[in-house]
C-alpha cells in the first residue's frame, strides 16, 4: 500500500534553466522519496517518486531518451 508523505514542510525547487512563463515542474526531496508538481497549480496533484525512480527518470532525461513537447 501506497502512503502519502506529509509534503506541508517540503521545500519546493525549480531548476536554474526554467524559463520565467511559468510552465515549469517543481521537485522536492522528502524523507526517501521525491515529490514532483506543477509550479502553474501548487495546490494541484503531486506525483511522488521512489528515489530509485527520480534517478533512472534524470539519468533518462541526461542521456536524451525523451523527445521534447511541442
Amino acid at each position: 500500500m501506497a502512503v502519502t508523505p506529509d509534503l506541508s514542510r517540503a521545500v519546493w525547487r525549480k531548476s536554474r534553466r526554467s524559463g520565467g512563463n511559468g510552465a515549469c515542474v517543481e521537485m522536492a526531496a522528502v524523507g526517501d522519496v521525491i515529490a514532483v508538481r506543477d509550479s502553474k497549480n501548487a495546490e494541484g496533484p503531486v506525483m511522488v517518486l521512489a528515489l530509485s525512480g527520480w534517478r533512472a527518470f534524470v539519468g533518462g532525461v541526461r542521456a536524451g531518451a525523451f523527445e521534447a513537447a511541442g
